[in-house]
C-alpha cells in the first residue's frame, strides 16, 4: 500500500507539531520548512488536519500552530483513513469499468489488505511517533531552512 505525499506530509506535520514545546510559536511556513515541503501543500494540509481536529490555528500574538490534545491521542490508523479518503486500491468502476468487477476475487482480497494495513496503525498514537529517537530529530529540524 503507498500513501498519497499529501497524507505523507500531514502525518510528517502532526509529528512536527507534536513535538513543539508549550509557547513556542510554529507557523504553517516554519512547519513546511523542517520537513522540507513547499508552503502552499503544507497549507492545504494544515487545512486538512484543522478540519479533522486535529490541529489548532491560533492568529495573532502568540498564535500559531499546536496540536490539539485529541491530535496527540488519535491513532494514526484512523489518521491516515480520513487523510485517505475512501478509495480503494483498485479503480473496478472506472472508464471503462472492469469486465471482472461482478466476479473479482482480487478487489475483495486487496480490500482486505488495505484495511489490514490501516488496522497495523490503529493501535499507535501521534505521541507514540515522536518517541525517541524520532523526537529529538523533529525538534533539531526548527530553524533549518530549505535548500
Amino acid at each position: 500500500m503507498r500513501l498519497t505525499k499529501f497524507t505523507d506530509l500531514a502525518l510528517r506535520a502532526v509529528m512536527r507539531l507534536a513535538v513543539r514545546h508549550t509557547g513556542e510559536p510554529l507557523t504553517t511556513r516554519e512547519v513546511a520548512d523542517a520537513v522540507d515541503v513547499p508552503y502552499t501543500h503544507m497549507a492545504k494540509a494544515i487545512a486538512r488536519l484543522q478540519h479533522l481536529g486535529v490541529v489548532e490555528a491560533r492568529r495573532g500574538r502568540g498564535g500559531g500552530l499546536a496540536l490539539t490534545e485529541a491530535g496527540r491521542q488519535t491513532s494514526v490508523g484512523r489518521l491516515v483513513r480520513e487523510l485517505e479518503g475512501e478509495d480503494e486500491v483498485v479503480a473496478c468502476e472506472g472508464d471503462p469499468p472492469c469486465p471482472l468487477r461482478s466476479a473479482c476475487r482480487l478487489r475483495h482480497a486487496l480490500r482486505d489488505a488495505q484495511e489490514a494495513f490501516y488496522a497495523t496503525l490503529d493501535p499507535l498514537s501521534v505521541a507514540d511517533l515522536v518517541s525517541p529517537p524520532t523526537g529529538p530529530v523533529l525538534v533539531a529540524l526548527v530553524g533549518r531552512t530549505r535548500i
